[in-house]
């Protein structure tokens, strides 16, 4: 059996061969235990092994399950995550939000970080990597906690970063104050629901939809309630969907926040949205 074979299989379903030959080699590194440097030095593949990465890449092929689910990891800011169907898989899009959160933190000394929707962690875990802060990831998802818990231990952030179940700051004390809140929330339409491609069916609905019909539902609660648990100065930053920035800066300046800003993605699209209190 060759390695082109199998990147076969996954181009044969619709996967885009240059997708298809990355995702080969992620599978082959994960199950065949073939790292870059055995490819770069020709040794050869066990065939037992790759035998179990077709059978890989043919649920992938058959499913369009994502491949991060299939290999139980993801990519992010340059650390490998641990994920499962509870949690979204990291998009590159969330680490313009990671590094503003931390450039924001580092300018200010932040002290004290919370993640709203932490999911897997991988906002919490980065921000506490890369400033002198706290953080404190929340979630409604036990299943997703564990996930968040499971990447904090593998990175060694013990009493940097923490995690508690509440839904949204139903679980935050009154006198708990911070001076970044920082969310990645739920914020597609359930109208949207019947265009999502098939790799999203799989993450969980909890972590995409709202209930409204244009997806600012979290948005809405965690700015009118933000400012109860936020340090004075302290900001409050979203990762935003397409077209909601105006919406979502519209709801700061309802709720008195101040210094609003809005940061643009590679592809020009408004992608993060921050403000003080």
């Amino acid at each position: 059996m060759l390695i082109q074979d199998i990147v076969k299989i996954l181009t044969d379903s619709g996967i885009e061969a240059n997708e298809a030959s990355i995702e080969v080699r992620l599978l082959i590194e994960k199950f065949a235990d073939y790292k870059t440097q055995d490819f770069i030095l020709g040794k050869k593949l066990d065939e037992s092994k790759l035998e179990i990465v077709r059978q890989k890449a043919l649920i992938r092929a058959k499913t369009r399950q994502p491949i991060q689910y299939i290999i139980g990891e993801a990519d992010f800011m340059g650390e490998k995550f641990l994920v499962n169907n509870s949690v979204l898989i990291p998009r590159d899009e969330t680490e313009i939000l990671v590094r503003k959160v931390i450039e924001a933190a580092n300018m200010i000394g932040a002290k004290n970080i919370l993640d709203i929707g932490t999911g897997s962690g991988i906002i919490a875990c980065m921000c506490a990597k890369y400033t002198n802060a706290k953080v404190m990831g929340v979630d409604i998802s036990t299943n997703a906690l564990e996930v968040a818990i499971s990447n904090m231990q593998k990175m060694e952030l013990f009493n940097r970063a923490t995690f508690r179940k509440s839904d949204i700051f139903s679980a935050i004390y009154p006198e708990e104050k911070f001076d970044i809140i920082v969310s990645n929330p739920p914020y597609i339409p359930p109208s949207q629901k019947e265009f999502i491609q098939t790799e999203v069916t799989f993450e969980p609905d909890i972590a995409l939809y709202t209930k409204d019909d244009k997806g600012l539902e979290f948005y809405k609660k965690i700015i009118e309630s933000g400012h109860k648990y936020l340090n004075a100065n302290g900001y409050l930053m979203f990762e935003l969907g397409i077209r909601q920035s105006e919406d979502v800066k519209n709801l700061f300046e309802h709720y008195g926040y101040k210094n609003i800003e809005i940061i643009k993605d590679l592809a020009d699209i408004d992608r993060v949205i921050c403000a003080k209190i």
